[in-house]
């Protein structure tokens, strides 16, 4: 009996040893997000996870408490540099307070992958996969110019913004859009400097459906007979298509925006929104894994995507209107694609 007792001790040593073993062989990839509740960066684990079972990966996913909660992102990368990881896959609550434990994680050898949002400078991380943001925001502008034919000449625009901190994300799509448009862009990289009569004026909305009803209200108020709205995500959109509601002019405004939620691919179903842009932050994440797996094989390192200083991860027109030049696939289409 004692015998059997050990020899079943030995196998069970044996079988941890191989189990450890095993794990060893699998590289650890970190993942973090801003938050575990925003539906983007749900859908941007989702891809982390499918493409880490696939490849094999011990993936570690780590959030921030709250969308800005640097000081949770800090202790995930401290934790990921512990933990021997290869790569680190982050949206940064903070592009700017991440930097020294990006360059702490960059000098213990990991590749760092910045998906979404750059961080400042973009070059500490590096590469960062991300939507073209520009390209969202001239598709919205090319289709509603083409929508409006001869009446865009005397269009009468609202925009609908972000902050006025005028980060990356929020003037790539603005300056987009008025390009796709035909409006003359002073400084690209500046919002509100177009001297074109066609535009009403720029509100902020905080990307928030009440943010985006204020705004609306706002420009209303400046001029009553606006007719294109441009905002910079749908839940400003939703608000400011019951802003226009309140006043009855709902059917009288098109809508245009960018990201490519559920809800809002929904929403151009509903007539709420004319055309959206969508991005895909499940490529995002599951392009990054496969990425660092061939740093941790080889040693090779992303490329970012030609004429651009970051990985394209595409954007794809959705709209139940399409036009003739620009490209673009039905609501319908768009809900096997959607995320939240």
């Amino acid at each position: 009996m004692k015998k059997l007792y050990r020899t079943l001790a030995s196998t069970l040593v044996l079988a941890a040893m191989s189990s450890t073993a095993l794990a060893a062989d699998k590289p650890i990839i970190g993942l973090i997000t801003k938050t575990n509740t925003n539906p983007f960066f749900v859908k941007m684990k989702e891809g982390a996870e499918k493409q880490a079972a696939e490849l094999g990966v011990d993936l570690r996913s780590f959030a921030g408490r709250f969308d800005g909660d640097n000081d949770t992102q800090v202790q995930a990368v401290e934790n990921l540099i512990a933990a021997g990881a290869k790569g680190i896959l982050i949206t940064a609550n903070d592009s700017v307070a991440i930097v020294p434990s990006i360059q702490k994680a960059r000098e213990a050898g990991l590749l760092v992958i910045a998906l979404d949002t750059p961080l400042s400078p973009a070059s500490e991380a590096d590469i960062t996969f991300a939507t073209d943001n520009f390209k969202a925001g001239e598709l919205i502008g090319e289709w509603a110019k083409v929508k409006m034919g001869s009446k865009a000449k005397d269009a009468k625009i609202a925009l609908l913004d972000l902050s006025t901190n005028e980060i990356s994300v929020d003037v790539a799509r603005n300056q987009g859009f008025l390009k796709g448009f035909g409006i003359d862009l002073k400084d690209p990289n500046d919002i509100g400097d177009e001297s074109d009569p066609r535009i009403v004026g720029n509100d902020v909305t905080a990307g928030s459906e009440e943010g985006g009803r204020t705004a609306m209200e706002n420009l209303l108020q400046k001029d009553p007979d606006v007719n294109l709205v441009y905002t910079i995500n749908e839940p400003a959109a939703a608000g400011a298509y019951e802003a226009l509601k309140a006043f009855g002019l709902e059917d009288k405004v098109t809508i245009v925006s960018v990201d490519g939620g559920c809800p809002g691919v929904r929403n151009i179903g509903e007539n709420v929104i004319g055309a959206t842009s969508m991005q895909f932050p499940l490529k995002m994440a599951s392009e990054g894994i496969s990425a660092i797996v061939e740093f941790a094989k080889n040693g090779t390192r992303p490329q970012t995507t030609e004429g651009l200083d970051f990985y394209n991860t595409g954007v794809t027109l959705i709209t139940d209107e399409p036009v003739k030049g620009v490209d673009s696939i039905s609501s319908k289409a768009g809900l096997s694609q959607c995320w939240g």
